[in-house]
């Protein structure tokens, strides 16, 4: 049964201005750009502010027209941003080259000195901002970016768990981002402590907490080979557990990219103790996999307040959010719940909705 889904959600992280080559060219072949907003924090609460839960986006952002325009585009999507504070001198950036086939896709970042890489602790009223609120999300992309910035998740957290709100945290490494000298692993375990409900790939936790990935290798939706793999990958969450023993639902989800367009999707679940697991998504026209992650953490949170007492059907709706997501172009997912769950009921023939 589901439980009352007004509850008030709050992430926290980086919205960037989207470069994208039109056309899946290349960099050297672009005279021109599709300019979106995203980031992944931001794509969680749009896809959660879409299932109609209601969230406040907390970033800083400089004080000019660029910006602004990028405030109007996320309330357009319906998230609060009275949590959004105003300073520094430019808005991140990054540029994205969508691959093809046997071409992989490329970001380059272009975020150094930005209004949220340049944040400090003391900068945002989290007592304020977490007023109401039921839950907060966060990312190791906040932690990434500068030593301040990683003090700054460590204050929210802070406050978090003193005001008693449900934390949880999606690795997110960005291999090209972490560059101030200390690793990811030492910076984000001690923050690990505070959350609630973990989320990541297994090469993510390989670099945060060293475990040795078991491998998602299915290439058909008949493979067995993931059925075979479920008690090592059961093993794997344990692992996880173990050391991040604060944290009572620990996600994870696999993909195998047989190209660039063309993936394999499922997902494993240790909730309290005892084991999930999902079946296969076989999405072989992928329109823009950029957000796929974020809209499984989404699906993740929406899953554990709408279905509290039922953890299946939370991990269901968290990896079909994602397969719809790389379906939908830019970096948020644009999909209801009643798709989501149109989806996890087998609907998967694309006709036309009249």
């Amino acid at each position: 049964m589901k439980t009352d889904r007004r509850k008030k959600v709050v992430t926290f992280g980086e919205v960037m201005l989207r470069l994208t080559t039109p056309g899946f060219r290349r960099f050297s072949q672009a005279s021109e750009f599709v300019a979106t907003y995203g980031g992944s924090e931001a794509n969680v609460a749009l896809s959660l502010a879409h299932f109609g839960i209601p969230t406040e986006f907390v970033t800083r952002l400089p004080d000019n027209a660029l910006a602004h325009a990028c405030v109007c585009s996320l309330r357009a999507g319906g998230l609060g941003t009275d949590g959004i504070v105003y300073g520094g001198h430019r808005m991140g950036i990054y540029f994205l080259e969508q691959g093809a086939a046997f071409r992989n896709s490329n970001v380059v970042y272009d975020r150094d000195d930005s209004a949220f890489a340049t944040l400090r602790p003391g900068m945002i009223d989290w007592e304020r901002v977490f007023q109401g609120a039921d839950w907060f999300h966060w990312s190791g992309i906040a932690a990434s970016l500068s030593q301040e910035g990683a003090d700054a998740c460590l204050e929210a957290l802070e406050v978090a768990r003193r005001m008693g709100l449900v934390i949880s945290c999606d690795l997110n490494f960005r291999k090209k981002l972490w560059n101030y000298g200390r690793p990811a692993a030492e910076v984000m375990r001690p923050l690990l402590a505070y959350s609630d409900v973990l989320f990541g790939a297994e090469p993510e936790y390989r670099e945060i907490m060293g475990l040795q990935p078991v491998g998602f290798k299915a290439r058909t939706v008949q493979d067995t080979s993931f059925a075979e793999s479920l008690p090592a990958f059961e093993a794997f969450l344990r692992e996880v557990q173990a050391c991040a023993p604060r944290c009572k639902h620990i996600f994870l989800e696999l993909r195998n990219s047989l190209t660039a367009n063309h993936n394999l999707l499922a997902a494993v679940l240790l909730s309290e103790g005892n084991f999930y697991h999902t079946g296969i998504y076989d999405i072989d026209h992928e329109v823009d996999r950029v957000g796929a992650g974020d809209a499984f953490v989404a699906g993740m949170i929406y899953g554990l307040l709408a279905y509290p007492t039922a953890p299946q059907q939370a991990l269901d709706f968290a990896l079909a959010a994602s397969a719809l997501k790389n379906t939908v172009y830019g970096d948020y997912n644009q999909v209801t719940v009643e798709e989501v769950e149109s989806l996890m009921q087998g609907n998967t023939s694309g006709r036309v909705s009249r």
